[in-house]
């Protein structure tokens, strides 16, 4: 029996909501070690989601705790439901299922200035609300102070041994892989250095969302902004959510690394959460590393024999000219070192 149909959930996990009679259909299922499903619920009239969860119970309480605190704080987040014996959650089989109202609306459009601006300035309201962020007792500690110019280096030495493989390999792939590395070498240097000039002491710490992209941010019909889906939050730099989302719409051909929307949303988020410079270089590192082109020749070159050439040669070509990046990082740059009055590019 499928552990996870529609028919094994309603039988054994709606009765904790008084929802035997619910309709339901299963919207994803991810059959990974991070196992995870999501259905829609619906039960008089009213819809809801219910989430098979991948973690713990300690981090489920964690998460719970984070989304909790938020909706005190007036931040639009789908509220955990209880149980009717008051739980926050219900266990069967080993697995962990929580329940929220179903949100209805549209994700975040990136085409659209206002969606973007609208969402930075929750997200600095989201940042701003749980600097003094404490989860309830039973949780683990999420907390995910990592060096960024550790990974960053040793992504920086991956790179150069692509090369060195290109230039033995030197198939069609290599040579658009030679072809562009010199100015993705120098965006991983850029980053490397700017990165380990960071006082980690210095950067700004909060509840962080770590998954703040258009799928998360939900526009309801009055076009009031809702956030989702909190499995990935930790305490964390707040730098790292802001890069998080910039990235996400800057690498897009549409938005493809345009600094007048950037600085705007920077600007917007500044004026309800202000940034240090290390928060800056932070940013300015994050966005400068040419993490597609990294990441499609590190996999390239790690599974030759295996994988399917053509398709890694047009992931390549698709991201390898990256002179727009290179050319918003400077600009970013002077923009920084105008604004604090130091030196960084």
């Amino acid at each position: 029996m499928d552990l996870l149909s529609e028919r094994t959930i309603k039988k054994y996990v709606l009765p904790y909501y008084n929802m035997d009679d619910a309709s339901i259909d299963r919207i994803k299922f991810k059959n990974t070690d991070k196992q995870r499903a999501v259905y829609k619920i619906s039960h008089l009239n009213k819809n809801y989601c219910l989430k098979k969860v991948y973690f713990d119970e300690a981090n489920l309480l964690f998460v719970y705790s984070a989304m909790e605190w938020l909706f005190r704080n007036n931040v639009r987040v789908p509220r955990i439901l209880p149980t009717i014996y008051g739980g926050r959650y219900v266990k069967y089989n080993e697995m962990l299922f929580m329940l929220t109202p179903w949100i209805t609306g549209t994700k975040c459009n990136y085409n659209i200035k206002s969606h973007l601006l609208v969402s930075i300035s929750n997200l600095a309201k989201m940042h701003k609300v749980s600097k003094n962020f404490t989860p309830i007792k039973g949780s683990i500690e999420r907390i995910n102070f990592e060096k960024t110019y550790i990974s960053f280096e040793k992504h920086f030495k991956q790179l150069l041994n692509c090369s060195n493989l290109a230039v033995k390999y030197k198939d069609k792939f290599s040579q658009l892989f030679l072809q562009y590395f010199e100015i993705n070498l120098i965006l991983a240097q850029m980053s490397s250095r700017i990165s380990s000039s960071i006082n980690y002491d210095n950067l700004n710490t909060c509840l962080c969302h770590l998954d703040y992209v258009n799928k998360n941010i939900i526009f309801d019909d009055n076009n009031k902004i809702w956030i989702i889906d909190f499995d990935k939050c930790s305490i964390d730099y707040c730098a790292h959510d802001i890069s998080y989302f910039l990235r996400r719409f800057l690498k897009r051909n549409s938005t493809n690394w345009q600094l007048d929307i950037t600085l705007e949303c920077l600007n917007l988020y500044e004026k309800t959460f202000s940034l240090t410079l290390d928060d800056y270089k932070y940013i300015i590192s994050y966005l400068a590393f040419p993490q597609k082109f990294w990441k499609i020749s590190r996999d390239y070159y790690k599974n030759i024999s295996k994988c399917n050439h053509n398709s890694f040669y047009y992931l390549l070509k698709k991201c390898s000219n990256n002179i727009n990046q290179l050319k918003f990082i400077i600009s970013l740059g002077k923009y920084v070192e105008k604004k604090f009055h130091t030196i960084i590019i």
